[in-house]
């Protein structure tokens, strides 16, 4: 090529190539096809009239498979079983609560999270999981947020603030069935009173379920929890500051400490008439039976800013002001009040650190 012999060497090759072609159907005709002929020379005569006999040769063997075999024409060059593409939803679709569900697996079923499942049925379990029972219907939402029932004379701006969205982000939501064509005024929007809407992305408050505060110097504050409230407690022991494990068992059955669904206790687990203990030294504050769906319930204060709650007891062995002591027995173990089942909902109380989680505390 560096002579510029690359295009003479290229057409030199070819015509030898194809001279070498030549020579070889040649040689191969001589040996087979006309070699024949000569060996035949002497049926030659009676068989001229006859056409010669061509050897055949059985075709190979050639599987379809079964499902694009054709019985005619091209086979297709597709598979007749098509998986469609899955779409999200945007409408609220109804769940009956079976036996065992809880909040957290309910949540977890239709990959939202468990507050939304809160915010999704307010006038059904008004923000408390413990309020779960079977049988119920839940609205599950499509996506993460909130579920708001429009009242006469709100304004979406308004509405929107609350939740901390965009008045757009209502609006714009296909499941609301709303545009800004047909709406209005932001202020004072045509949509009709009852209607719920979808507000994705949405977060409020609870609403709080939490025990006031029970000092042994004003008992009475508890007067609205129902019948079990003291009237006046007098001074008694003081806690240590430790806290022991207030049941036998040692495992959960239920829910465990999750402020994100308002739930701040823990849920041990146990069988009715298991022996509940008191988790360090105080006095009760309250004793008897709670009307906001803890059924029996003793709380203690410890005097040094604690306070231990032990809800849906079956029985209650101590009474108000009576000075209890760290590992006495208080109660039994109990399913009373709004209850899925036998377990104590034990949540503790701090002047210095709040609705802690009662793991960090206990002793194990």
């Amino acid at each position: 090529m560096r002579a510029g012999l690359g295009e003479t060497t290229l057409r030199l090759g070819t015509a030898v190539v194809s001279i070498g072609l030549f020579l070889i159907v040649i040689w191969v005709m001589s040996n087979f096809y006309l070699g024949e002929t000569h060996e035949s020379n002497g049926l030659g005569a009676l068989a001229a009239g006859l056409p010669t006999v061509t050897p055949t040769v059985a075709p190979p063997q050639v599987s379809f498979a079964k499902e694009v075999a054709p019985e005619s024409g091209i086979a297709r060059g597709i598979s007749l079983h098509t998986s469609l593409p899955s779409f999200s939803r945007f409408e609220v679709i109804q769940y009956t609560v079976q036996k065992g569900d809880t909040i957290f697996g309910i949540a977890a079923r239709f990959n939202l999270k468990p507050e939304t499942v809160l915010w999704g049925n307010l006038y059904v379990l008004g923000d408390n999981p413990d309020f779960l029972k079977e049988g119920q219907q839940l609205n599950i939402l499509p996506v993460d947020g909130v579920y708001h029932k429009w009242s006469k004379g709100e304004g979406l701006n308004g509405v929107a603030k609350y939740y901390g969205v965009k008045p757009e982000d209502i609006i714009n939501w296909p499941g609301n069935d709303l545009s800004t064509a047909t709406i209005g005024d932001l202020s004072n929007p045509k949509i009709e009173p009852g209607k719920f809407l979808i507000i994705p992305g949405g977060r409020r408050e609870f609403s709080s379920w939490a025990t006031p505060r029970i000092t042994r110097t004003d008992p009475a504050t508890a007067k609205i929890l129902g019948p079990g409230y003291c009237s006046s407690v007098v001074e008694g022991a003081i806690g240590v500051g430790s806290f022991v494990w207030p049941t036998t068992e040692k495992y959960l059955s239920g829910y465990d400490y999750a402020p994100n669904a308002n739930h701040f206790g823990i849920d041990i687990a146990g069988n009715v008439g298991n022996p509940i203990f008191a988790s360090d030294h105080g006095v009760v504050v309250y004793a008897g039976w709670n009307d906001w769906g803890y059924g029996n319930m003793i709380v203690i204060d410890h005097g040094n800013g604690w306070q231990t709650l032990y809800a849906h007891l079956s029985e209650v062995s101590v009474s108000c002001g009576q000075s209890v002591y760290q590992g006495a027995q208080i109660a039994t173990l109990g399913s009373t009040g709004n209850s899925s089942g036998p377990h104590l909902h034990f949540e503790m109380r701090s002047d210095k650190y709040g609705r802690p989680n009662p793991w960090d505390f206990l002793q194990r």
